[in-house]
């Protein structure tokens, strides 16, 4: 169990939790060390400890009465204690303890605020100087006081002039590049965060102390960085601090390190800000170009705010009159040969628009910028309305009345928190200060009450709190920061000249993509921000969990008059086991939870990026440039911290990319709306306890409940362990019950909630290329049910053909003529007309065909469209919004079987013409049968067992996941799962059959995709010397998107401090080993889901050429019913022309160019050596390829179907 303390770390004076009487476990989860851990000795004066000794004594007490009150109030607690029993003072008079408790607290304040008025620092401006050299330069300035304002700027030019030139003697050391430890680099990047915080934050003068403090300790030095220096010094150079400026630059010189473009482009900033001495602008450009560096760089190398730049060229062209910008790059031009037909000016070009005007298209950006300034969304929840009994408006009401007292006690809490941490910073140590100080304190408190309500009742397990509280805190402060600048009114401006090209009512000349027009409108600035590194985040976000759990509590009896009832914390911190890892966890009090679920508040609050858009997205235009108007997105979706795969997209020329670039924005130009009538039946069901079978999850009040909830004394040991098994089982289904209804809830809100709206949904995509849409809880990815909730806000005329493609796409999504031709398909939909319109009138009350298929809810969308259609007066000219699919035919093993010319294998998947669709499942199902017969005669019991148990469904999760990379044990667990779905199979045959049918099952696959499991050992062998060479495997895709596997051996970063030191566990960091085992499993799954991605990114491209409206769900292409043909044409062309480029001969020639020249980047031990030779062997012989003609995909019906 935990106790309360008080403690003077990061916290400051708050209140933490700390485990009694042994030391704090870690909690194996995460790792990041504190920003600012207390130290472990004192260097404190004699009062200072005098007044610690105080704090010391009411600490105790405090920690006493804490452990007390929490051990009474936690009635569900995840560790067992025992009860404490507390003898309450009598009524009308206090105990002497509570007497003397409340008379140290009071004496405990005042000495707090006494000790915090009497130890200021003066916060230093001027440093201490290593280097002989340059500390006679600064002591020769300082003689004698400057008469004038103007002579100290001279004696400063002066020092800047001496410090300008190399310092051989110094420089030797730091510029070489060196593998910094991975401690050392935690702290590094926690004083980088300070710094740009506190330039952030008008803090320069802090940062500037801080920097001071630790130039002047030698020991310390190496901690500090070329870009801490340069973050401080181009904060002064903003505000024209010359004399400042010119110290840092000397502590930078003093350190060891040479001057980049960006310490040059401070101080000229600087200069050109304060009109200095040309002599010394000429002086400062000199030094430059003797570095290397040339003035049009400073404007083209480096992204500077419009007042910096300005600020820049002013000073350069004082000393250079003759000097002009560089001039304007011409657009980057894409080379591929798979997108020229796409970039061609020439050519047929119908680009879609949008079927709103422009007035209304300006509105809906309105309203979204409207919200993304809001930080957040109040969305009205679905779950069914209580009666407004008396109960429910008390409950609502006291509730209310808490939350005013908690907002005020969190703003108390907040506020004495900077306030030490702000004395902290003044002893030279970085702390969470600026940080506190990037939202007002009354968004901090806002934003944390919004936490507390969304708490589930297990709890949340603090280090995801810590990284959810730190990541809202960083996005919050980039659209603050664009909210301070005039990027909001220039966005305006440009976003609505940009809706010309999209609108209905308006016309471009000439027609070109979004990302084209939009870069022809200008360069809209952004305010740069470097991203925080997990360790800040999990500082700063467990900094503020430990507010909640320090500022909120309640009265233990909400009945109780108001200051009669002694107070318990709401969040506690407790221990729990997942799996073998102890996490720490803040669990809500039930008496807080009872609250809340008696009051019913019926709003959800959702982040503006977990929101769908009112608007077109912006057009992705660089790897951090697209998506939300305000908040930050990235392109390619990480784990925050993880820099690798931004770092490779920066690298990139800007032409590479536009592929990806304009898939993406096109995807995300495709306006949706909600299908109300399906939605009205959902909600329905939904209210009245769900039905698990159409995948509406029951309330958690449905869960299964164990017979005894609690052991019986007197049972035997076994009758116990059944039991505490069946508690277990019914705690867990209950738990997954919860997590399903609450992600229903919100996707069912979120739908009710934009019924009338048209909205976007922008894209980004993994670090192999597969695209997703922003929105976690509202999207098209998701199930059955979310699927059939979205349709196409604009609708297309049916035509001659679209009612037949509604009929089939009906008979696809029931599953039930999967063998049959589309003719036959089309045939069984006529049959089954009654059916199907029956279940459109009658979905609940009549024969509920639609309830039988596959996919039930998407079914029932499609009937009530097809309903409507045969029921209109001209169904070819029926208006349809409703999505229709076409699937690849297990569209991993198409692409090895086209990779391999592989005619057999191309057969199995469609990839050629046929006049009924290939089946690979049974195909397989049937071969695995054929050598179980075999062994069958031969006497094999287990294969005896087996007879009449082999079928499509116990091979086909095995088979569809071979492709990508499932192994022998995987196979044998997914089988042994179908296995154990057979009610009359002999369970105690299972391990034994699982075992054989996983074999027979790579058997048969290695007999029908021989070319496939030769690509895949080419390029599992390739991955496997590539990682133990010591390289993380990369690869660039056909579209030339660069990828690099993220698996690395697990590095431990921890965060000391406060209530739980947080251990996080990474195999994501670069500067860690490769994990071999990983890299090389991985590498063929991951290759061809970039392959799949480059497809479906070609077919979006060329489809929007075309005109259409065009979606995906990775292999499962959307679009209008009457343009399926059209898509379907683009689709096998796309199909065809990607692999009939050279792919894995290039793919070759880059992992050689990469890997095998690449021995003069760093030195290679012997064994790297042969390793390498290995490798270049290997690639040089390709997997041989067969005769199959890619041609034939064209003529294939059933390639996508």
């Amino acid at each position: 169990m935990s106790a309360l303390r008080w403690t003077r770390s990061a916290a400051g004076l708050g209140r933490a939790l700390s485990s009694s009487g042994r030391r704090r476990p870690t909690s194996e989860e995460g790792t990041l060390s504190g920003l600012c851990s207390s130290r472990k000795s004192s260097a404190a004066r004699p009062h200072e400890r005098d007044v610690q000794k105080e704090w010391g004594h009411a600490e105790l007490l405090e920690v006493l009465e804490a452990r007390v009150r929490q051990l009474q109030a936690e009635s569900m607690s995840e560790v067992m204690v025992k009860k404490v029993q507390v003898e309450r003072a009598p009524k009308g008079r206090s105990s002497h303890w509570a007497q003397k408790l409340e008379a140290e607290k009071q004496v405990k304040q005042k000495l707090q605020e006494e000790f915090l008025q009497k130890h200021t620092y003066t916060l230093q401006t001027e440093p201490r100087i290593w280097s002989k050299k340059l500390a006679s330069c600064l002591q020769r300035s300082k003689k004698g006081p400057p008469k004038s304002v103007e002579e100290e700027e001279q004696r400063l030019t002066w020092v800047l002039q001496a410090a300008l030139p190399k310092l051989t003697s110094c420089t030797s050391a730091r510029t070489k590049t060196k593998v910094v430890e991975p401690n050392i680099l935690l702290l590094q990047q926690k004083f980088l965060a300070f710094f740009e915080c506190c330039a952030c934050t008008d803090n320069v003068s802090l940062a500037h102390h801080v920097l001071v403090t630790q130039h002047s300790k030698c020991d310390k030095q190496q901690l500090l960085t070329l870009d801490m220096y340069n973050t401080v010094m181009l904060a002064w150079a903003r505000k024209g601090s010359f004399k400042e400026l010119v110290y840092v630059f000397i502590m930078l010189k003093d350190a060891g390190l040479s001057p980049d473009l960006w310490s040059y482009a401070a101080a000229l900033q600087c200069m050109g800000r304060r009109d200095q001495d040309v002599h010394i602008i000429q002086r400062c450009l000199k030094q430059m170009l003797e570095e290397g560096f040339q003035p049009q760089q400073l404007f083209t190398d480096l992204a500077l705010a419009g007042d910096d730049r300005a600020a820049l060229l002013r000073a350069v062209c004082k000393a250079k009159p003759a000097f002009r910008l560089p001039p304007q790059a011409p657009d980057p031009v894409n080379t591929s040969t798979l997108l020229k037909d796409v970039y061609a000016k020439t050519g047929p070009k119908s680009y879609p628009k949008l079927h709103l005007p422009l007035k209304t298209l300006q509105d809906l950006f309105h309203q979204q910028l409207r919200v993304e300034l809001s930080a957040n969304v109040c969305v009205q929840s679905v779950e069914k309305a209580p009666a407004m009994t008396e109960e429910v408006i008390e409950a609502r009401k006291t509730l209310k009345t808490l939350q005013g007292q908690w907002e005020a006690k969190l703003l108390q809490v907040l506020q004495q928190t900077k306030a030490t941490m702000f004395y902290q910073a003044q002893e030279g140590q970085p702390t969470l200060y600026p940080f506190l100080c990037l939202l007002s304190e009354e968004e901090f408190v806002s934003l944390l009450m919004q936490v507390l309500q969304g708490l589930p009742a297990q709890g949340q397990p603090l280090l995801h709190l810590a990284h959810n509280l730190g990541l809202r805190v960083l996005n919050r402060h980039l659209v603050k920061q664009k909210q301070v600048t005039d990027h909001v009114q220039k966005l305006s401006q440009q976003y609505t000249q940009y809706l010309r090209l999209l609108a209905s009512d308006t016309k471009v000349e000439p027609p070109c993509l979004p990302r084209e027009y939009w870069e022809s409108l200008g360069p809209l600035e952004t305010p740069l921000q470097q991203p925080w590194s997990v360790a800040v985040l999990l500082q700063l976000g467990k900094q503020l969990a430990e507010l909640l759990v320090q500022a909120i509590q309640m009265p233990r009896s909400l009945g109780a008059p108001q200051g009669s009832c002694r107070l318990i914390p709401v969040l506690y911190h407790v221990y729990s086991f997942r799996s073998y890892r102890q996490v720490g966890i803040l669990k809500p009090h039930p008496a807080f939870m009872q609250l809340l679920e008696k009051a019913a508040e019926p709003t959800l609050t959702f982040e503006t990026t977990e929101m769908p858009m009112l608007c077109p997205p912006l057009p992705w235009t660089s790897p951090h440039a697209g998506a939300y108007l305000l908040s930050s997105t990235k392109l390619m979706r990480a784990l925050e911290g993880i820099m690798q795969h931004q770092h490779l997209l920066e690298r990139c020329a800007p032409a590479q990319l536009h592929g990806a670039l304009d898939a993406l924005t096109q995807l995300g130009n495709c306006a949706w709306r909600v299908n109300e009538r399906l939605l009205d039946l959902v909600l329905q069901i939904f209210r009245d306890k769900g039905c698990a079978r159409l995948g509406v999850p029951p309330p958690r009040s449905e869960a299964p409940r164990p017979a005894q909830q609690q052991v019986p004394p007197g049972c035997s040991p076994v009758r116990k362990a059944e039991l505490r098994k069946e508690i277990a089982r019914c705690l867990k289904a209950a738990r997954e019950m919860h997590s399903l209804r609450s992600e229903a809830l919100y996707r069912l809100s979120l739908a009710q909630h934009l019924r009338k709206c048209v909205f976007w949904l922008p894209h980004n995509m993994d670090f192999r290329g597969r695209t997703y849409p922003c929105p976690p809880h509202f999207n098209h990815l998701g199930s059955d049910l979310a699927r059939s909730l979205l349709e196409f806000a604009e609708g297309r005329p049916l035509g001659p053909h679209g009612l037949d493609w509604l009929k089939i796409h009906l008979v696809n999504l029931t599953g039930l003529k999967k063998r049959d031709s589309l003719s036959m398909r089309l045939a069984f939909a006529n049959e089954v007309m009654e059916e199907i319109l029956d279940s459109a009138d009658n979905p609940m009350t009549g024969r509920k065909w639609w309830m039988e298929a596959d996919e039930p809810w998407q079914t029932l969308a499609c009937c009530m469209e097809v309903a409507q259609a045969v029921r209109s007066p001209d169904p070819a000219a029926y208006i349809s919004h409703l999505p229709v699919h076409q699937d690849g035919s297990c569209n991993g093993l198409q692409h090895y079987a086209a990779l391999g010319r592989d005619s057999v294998g191309a057969a199995s998947v469609n990839l050629m013409p046929s006049d009924l669709p290939q089946d690979v499942y049974r195909e397989v199902a049937a071969q695995v049968e054929e050598f179980r017969q075999q062994d069958a005669k031969e006497g094999l019991r287990v294969a005896q067992v087996l007879k009449g148990f082999i079928t499509r469904k116990v091979v086909k999760q095995t088979v569809m996941t071979v492709v990508y990379g499932v192994t022998r044990y995987g196979g044998r667990l997914q089988i042994e799962k179908r296995l154990r779905e057979l009610n009359n199979f002999p369970q105690e045959f299972v391990w034994e059959a699982s075992h054989y049918l996983v074999r027979l099952v790579f058997k048969s696959l290695q007999e029908m995709f021989s070319s496939t499991r030769a690509i895949q050992h080419w390029l599992t062998e390739s991955a496997n010397l590539i990682s133990h060479a010591g390289w993380p495997v990369e690869w660039v895709t056909p579209l030339g998107i660069p990828i690099i596997q993220p698996y690395h051996r697990e590095a431990k970063v921890q965060v000391k401090g406060g209530i739980q030191t947080l251990t996080l566990t990474s195999s994501m960091d670069i500067s860690q080993k490769p994990n071999t085992l990983k890299q090389k499993n991985g590498f063929p799954p991951n290759f061809i889901h970039s392959l799949d991605s480059s497809h479906m990114m070609l077919t979006a491209l060329h489809c929007y050429r075309k005109g259409l409206t065009f979606v995906s769900v990775h292999d499962c292409f959307w679009t209008h019913a009457a343009d399926i043909p059209v898509m379907n044409e683009v689709c096998r062309e796309q199909f065809v022309r990607l692999h009939s480029q050279p792919i894995l001969e290039d793919l070759a020639k880059f992992l050689e160019k990469r890997f095998c020249s690449a021995s003069a980047s760093r030195p290679l031990k012997p064994t790297e050596r042969a390793l390498v030779s290995k490798l270049q062997e290997t690639l040089q012989s390709l997997p041989e390829t067969g005769t199959f003609d890619l041609g034939q995909v064209m003529r294939s019906t059933y390639f996508f179907s």
